[in-house]
């Protein structure tokens, strides 16, 4: 196992999969990628500064690990060690027509 900590672990601590064995069915699919390359195995290693893209519900969330966490602590706690990169808000070329 590369250095850092396991892929399952960390979702499950930053609190973006609700169960530690949800993060290893979405890394055993294959749905994770880490640094541009497909997860295959839950016990990837992570480490500060990689990228990670995880389907999120109908969305895909896009991160950069800012700093390893020792434990699922609170939500606030969890947010500090990652920056959401593809938070952007949306064009407003991209709104749906309203007609009225």
């Amino acid at each position: 196992m590369a250095a850092g900590l396991r892929i399952d672990k960390l979702l499950w601590y930053l609190r973006l999969a609700r169960t530690r064995a949800l993060a290893q069915d979405w890394a055993q699919a294959g749905h994770i990628r880490l640094n541009g390359r497909r997860v295959e195995r839950a016990h990837q290693g992570v480490s500060t500064g990689d990228i990670l893209v995880i389907p999120l519900g109908s969305a895909v969330r896009v991160i950069e690990i800012l700093a390893l966490s020792e434990r699922r602590g609170p939500a606030p706690e969890a947010q500090a060690c990652y920056r959401v990169l593809d938070d952007t808000p949306p064009s407003p070329l991209a709104r749906p027509e309203t007609r009225t």
